[in-house]
């Protein structure tokens, strides 16, 4: 028997609609962990209409996880072996639902539960007592914790006294194949991109460094809402509205900003992965452990909250065009020497699901300690993925 793998993602990721058609598997790119060895479900969307879609983002609003969605797909989950989340609003319900489950679990050991932090660490100051103890309630149900930087490792320990896998994040070769650039040179103006959705983005910063300065033209490309003081005559503002607009904008630049507010969980990392595979420079704030995934080779890095360096950095990309080109080259080599893509974070999954199985003491029909299949090289640190197009902005909204 092979090993059942539950994927619970966020309502609005049901591989069964997620981009339809184009059979690009599931988002974030666990299906590359099928096997022989492996059997992956996922979690299933169920149709609903106004007023219960209403309830149940209330009610998410309110637990900091979608409950609902989670007992909808309760009788898989009860199934499995192993669960993997992709975030903290699926394993908080996901370890509620085993916790209410308890004795009606029928198998003879409960499913596993890997839990990944994204956000989590960087709110839990700002947590009530109530919601405190509730999550470290919850937290004590994962089997391991997970997290896409070091930094937000580093406070799981400190917060909840238990240790952190740091695993890689990986892009979608297949969206974005990767292509080491021969040659830069920057347009007049020059043609700055910044796209992104997360809480962390901080466009304040890269509008005072560029806004109104005719030597830039920036298209900036987000869901959130810029402040109608931000506003400037060479700053274009419009949603990230898909993968064809977002190629459409790294097409049109000639180097990517990813302008961050300190923050612990790689905020930017997929817009710097994308970045890389087009060979386009990359101006990067030194925040999240970024450089968990991109040496300073690869990326300029400049201090948050500083427009002059922003500018700074910039211009001596422009100024400097073969210097430009290095960086470029640095960095689209890095993700192929690293392999930072989709199949290899499905695959260090598969590496922690495989320990965690070992010391249960049972691998469910394959000897103890034999690998998958599917096995890769786990990469080593630098220097030492509602409709197709809400899920596909919800993918880069995080990250």
């Amino acid at each position: 028997m092979s090993t059942k793998v539950h994927v619970h993602l966020f309502y609005g990721a049901d591989p069964r609609f997620y981009r339809k058609g184009d059979n690009i598997g599931c988002l974030y790119g666990y299906h590359h962990a099928e096997s022989d060895d492996y059997a992956l479900t996922y979690s299933q969307d169920t149709r609903e209409n106004a007023p219960v879609r209403l309830l149940r983002r209330a009610l998410k609003a309110m637990l900091g996880f979608d409950l609902i969605h989670t007992l909808r797909n309760r009788d898989e989950i009860l199934r499995s072996d192993v669960i993997w989340t992709h975030t903290e609003h699926e394993y908080l319900s996901v370890a509620l639902v085993l916790l209410m489950s308890g004795r009606h679990i029928s198998r003879g050991a409960p499913p596993l539960l890997l839990a990944q932090s994204v956000w989590l660490l960087d709110k839990w100051p700002n947590y009530g007592l109530l919601r405190r103890w509730l999550y470290r309630k919850l937290i004590a149900r994962a089997d391991v914790l997970t997290t896409l930087a070091s930094e937000n490792a580093e406070l799981c320990e400190r917060f909840f006294g238990r240790k952190a896998t740091h695993v890689y994040y990986g892009l979608n070769t297949i969206d974005f194949p990767v292509q080491v650039p021969r040659s830069w040179q920057p347009h007049t103006p020059v043609r700055i991109a910044a796209i992104g959705n997360d809480r962390d983005r901080d466009w304040e910063t890269l509008i005072k460094a560029f806004g109104d300065d005719a030597r830039y033209s920036v298209r900036l490309a987000t869901r959130r809402r810029i402040p109608a003081r931000l506003h400037a005559a060479n700053v274009e503002i419009a949603p990230a509205a898909g993968l064809k607009k977002a190629r459409e904008l790294y097409d049109w630049a000639d180097l990517v900003i990813v302008p961050l507010r300190p923050n612990s969980h790689a905020s930017g990392i997929t817009v710097m992965l994308e970045a890389a595979a087009l060979g386009k420079p990359m101006v990067v704030t030194e925040v999240g452990a970024l450089d968990d995934y991109f040496s300073r080779s690869a990326a300029a890095y400049v201090p948050p909250f500083d427009p002059l360096a922003l500018r700074k950095a910039v211009d001596h990309l422009v100024a400097s065009p073969h210097d430009a080109l290095r960086q470029a080259q640095a960095a689209a080599e890095e993700l192929l020497s690293r392999d930072l893509t989709t199949r290899q974070f499905a695959m260090q999954h598969v590496r922690i699901t495989e320990e965690l199985l070992r010391r249960r003491g049972s691998t469910r029909g394959r000897p103890v300690g034999q690998p998958a299949a599917t096995r890769q090289a786990t990469p080593q640190p630098a220097q030492s993925a509602q409709s197709a197009q809400s899920a596909h902005s919800q993918s880069r909204g995080g990250l």
